[in-house]
């Protein structure tokens, strides 16, 4: 492999970690921000004790 194919396939990687990373930031945005409405939600509720538990199965 020569030194322009190895430096054009290290750029594609970089560029697609670069990428990969923003896309996971937007994600995290996203879901900061539903929990948040989430939470504003729960607190304008009729009923004040809505949200207060949470059941899980496993």
């Amino acid at each position: 492999m020569d030194i322009a194919a190895l430096s054009t396939s290290l750029s594609q990687i970089s560029l697609a970690q670069s990428v990969g990373l923003s896309v996971l930031n937007i994600a995290k945005n996203q879901a900061e921000i539903q929990g948040q409405n989430m939470a504003k939600m729960l607190e304008t509720a009729i009923d004040p004790n809505l949200g207060k538990t949470l059941d899980i199965r496993v």
